[in-house]
């Protein structure tokens, strides 16, 4: 009955639609609106498209993406665009035979496609800045430096300072005149085009020395930046490197041989030493020892293994040799998997990223249009002079840009989603690390996610005498078929007494309920209290031993004939350790709790108090849980959901932000949850509660401190104190700044 959850991603969410953006590469300030990363070129889709990939190292931002898409978007036989701007990888989702057309479209703009082979990582060869060569950059730094000198003592004459100033430019500034030219070509005034445009303006008015100073500044806090973003994507991305590129593989002939993880197949069987990483998924054969799963689970203590436990790529062997059979290829490890969905989380916009966004389209075109009016208008009608207020414009253009304001947000949602992959917990979008800062109540499944969820058989009665011989074989009968924790404890209980279980025919699961089966032609139901009732066999005799048993705890099912309830078997859970604590910390940050289950409410307000949970609602169906969501909706709460299992899909999806317990162990949980917790330590539903607010908290002084130093430098430039040069360390000071602030979140 409880299964992995399968949390529906196409409901609607109270806090928006999912939208997709470039987030966190080195230059999420090149647009002041992100597009799309899933782009539909066409109405119709054919059965026999195919999706080709393609590295672009020229598409760094959503400039080039909005080519890219005009370009393609009007080639017959394209029907999908996917961008992934964070490895400069394009998707392209055609029906053409070639794919020459495609690279000589892209060519035509300027940027070259290299086709990427089938089933190769898109991270694989991702380009970084370590690469750049400094050296350019440090001669027209001495360029520029040497002008400024030359400038100011007049050791040679006004052509040797325009000569090395000119040298300074073309030496660090083509990279930004290109990209500002793609951009003004687009109509979109980003930072290269308002750059390109200050530096041309303080060319054209003499100011040489300052021109060249003004691009050198610029390139470099770029490359800084650049840099210390690449850190904030290397936090994922660094994860691939947790999986080693060997593994010793048994060959057809008996042998052992390392072979390439990539290279192996299903079923191979991998033997590693003590002390190895692990490099596939799979599933111990023989042996015994302790594994170190913190790269996927961020448990701190080793995991005991076995024969038929799980073992996950990227985690470390510790103490015996493990043979395992593998149950993954490379590509579809638990790992591959978690890398994949914080990826594709980084293109989830926050409505931070959104407002900031909107705000930026307005802003940007206003200053421009600012630095017009006061090139112009102050010459034409107030008789000033020409030069100072064109030099005044260029600085206006220069210290106005949104830079530091537009990354602010993407940098530090990357560093928050990175930050708790290390953790052990995997959020599918900035949205939800926003929105976990503004729950105030949470609701939470009792079996699997309170509870260990491995309960055992503690009592077993007989109500009919003539089936003293056969409802044990028949109870087991009906509890093996199931994957209920309970029918589970009743059938691993029969197993261990060497019960043989009936044969079952037309077996249904009963949500919430129970089982029912035909044994011998009978029909019989193996179910809870509910069940009972609904069947009309209920007694007051029954009530009371029910009432007995659940008061302690405990959960009561029945063996129900058609004549009426045939025997009784309870069952215990015993509650996590780390519940208790995870419910004290959510007290402890203002939230309250509130435990939903499908078991007698006795059991329910049993287990609520010894975790010290404030509400608990017992006897509920699937759709109760979610009509006790809506209830809370109702009274103004902002509502999470925990749960591991398929009874609790309904209120998942309601829920503002539905948590997956134990989402390592489940596709599913890991590729539709809202946020999945790789383990089953509800303690990491706080943690992410406090790494939401805390995100939230530099989101708001990056914000904050972008505009107020930008309100400051604008009213210096006003008043006509500011220079050009001043204005880059005002803008790219600031954005670095917002940078490092946005990294502090990796260092936790």
């Amino acid at each position: 009955m409880n299964q992995p959850v399968s949390h529906d991603h196409a409901h609607d969410h109270a806090h928006g639609e999912h939208e997709h953006s470039h987030a966190g590469h080195a230059h999420s300030c090149c647009s002041t609106a992100s597009a799309p990363a899933v782009v539909r070129t066409s109405e119709s889709t054919s059965s026999g498209a195919r999706l080709s990939r393609f590295r672009i190292q020229a598409m760094d931002c959503p400039t080039e993406q909005s080519l890219i898409q005009d370009k393609l978007g009007k080639l017959a036989g394209i029907e999908q665009l996917e961008f992934n701007l964070i490895n400069r990888v394009l998707g392209v989702r055609h029906t053409l035979e070639e794919t020459a057309e495609i690279e000589r479209a892209i060519d035509s703009l300027g940027m070259h496609a290299e086709p990427i082979d089938e089933g190769a990582d898109d991270s694989a060869q991702a380009p970084s800045v370590g690469a750049t060569r400094w050296w350019p950059l440090g001669l027209s730094a001495l360029a520029a430096v040497v002008a400024e000198i030359i400038h100011f003592t007049s050791l040679a004459p006004e052509w040797v300072v325009a000569g090395l100033a000119f040298a300074a430019i073309v030496g660090c500034g083509l990279g930004t005149y290109k990209k500002g030219w793609i951009a003004l070509k687009n109509r979109n005034l980003n930072i290269n085009a308002l750059m390109s445009i200050a530096v041309t303006g303080a060319v054209l008015i003499g100011q040489w020395p300052e021109a060249a100073m003004v691009m050198v500044l610029f390139t470099l806090a770029e490359l800084i930046e650049a840099r210390s973003l690449d850190r904030a994507r290397h936090a994922i991305g660094g994860l691939m490197q947790l999986s080693p590129e060997m593994a010793t593989v048994r060959q057809a002939d008996g042998q052992w041989r390392e072979v390439e993880v990539r290279e192996v197949a299903l079923d191979a069987s991998v033997r590693v030493r003590p002390g190895e990483r692990i490099g596939l998924d799979g599933e111990v054969v023989s042996g015994q020892s302790s594994v170190d799963q913190a790269p996927i689970t961020g448990e701190s203590l080793p995991i005991e293994k076995g024969p038929g436990d799980r073992l996950f790529a990227g985690t470390i062997n510790q103490a015996g040799s493990l043979e395992y059979r593998v149950t993954a290829l490379a590509g579809q490890s638990t790992l591959a998997r978690i890398i994949k969905a914080v990826e594709e989380a980084q293109g989830v916009r926050a409505p931070t990223q959104r407002f900031v966004d909107r705000f930026s389209r307005i802003y940007t075109p206003a200053v421009f249009a600012a630095s017009l009016a006061i090139a112009i208008i102050p010459p034409l009608f107030l008789a000033g002079a020409w030069f100072d207020w064109i030099y005044r414009a260029l600085v206006l253009l220069v210290v106005a840009c949104p830079c530091a304001l537009v990354i602010s947000t993407p940098v530090t949602i990357v560093s928050g989603l990175a930050a708790a992959a290390r953790k052990g917990i995997l959020i599918k979008g900035g949205v939800y690390l926003e929105g976990g800062r503004k729950l105030d109540f949470l609701a939470l499944d009792k079996t699997g996610t309170l509870t260990h969820g491995k309960p055992v058989q503690t009592d077993f009665k007989l109500l009919d005498p003539t089936f003293e011989d056969s409802a044990q074989r028949l109870a087991a009968g009906l509890a093996e078929r199931s994957d209920h924790p309970v029918s589970r404890a009743v059938a691993q209980f029969a197993a261990t007494q060497g019960v043989v279980p009936n044969d079952v025919d037309d077996f249904a699961a009963l949500a919430g309920r129970g089982v029912r089966g035909t044994i011998d032609g009978q029909t019989y139901h193996l179910g809870n209290h509910r069940l009972v009732e609904e069947l009309g066999l209920c007694s007051p005799r029954l009530e009371a031993e029910l009432d007995a048993l659940e008061r302690q705890g405990k959960t009561v099912v029945l063996l129900l004939g058609s004549a009426g309830p045939l025997a009784l078997f309870a069952v215990a859970d015993t509650v996590k350790d780390s519940s208790r604590q995870a419910i004290a910390e959510l007290h402890e940050l203002g939230i309250k709790t509130l435990m939903l289950t499908g078991d007698n409410p006795h059991t329910a307000n049993a287990i609520a108090a010894q975790v010290g949970i404030d509400q608990a609602e017992g006897n509920l169906l699937p759709e109760d849980k979610l009509h006790s969501i809506e209830r809370l909706y109702a009274q103004g709460h902002r509502v999470g959901m925990v749960g591991d299992g398929i009874n609790d899909a309904p209120a998942l999806a309601r829920a503002e932000i539905g948590f997956a317990m134990a989402a390592a162990g489940s596709d599913t949980a890991i590729e539709t949850a809202d946020v999945a917790l790789m383990d089953d330590d509800l303690r990491k539903i706080p943690a992410f509660i406090r790494l939401s607010r805390q995100s939230a908290a530099i989101l708001t002084q990056n914000i904050v401190l972008a505009l107020v130093i930008k309100a400051v430098f604008l009213g210096i430039t006003f008043a006509g104190m500011a220079t050009m040069w001043m204005a880059v360390f005002a803008d790219m000071g600031v954005s670095l700044l917002v940078v490092f602030n946005g990294l502090r979140l990796l260092r936790k």
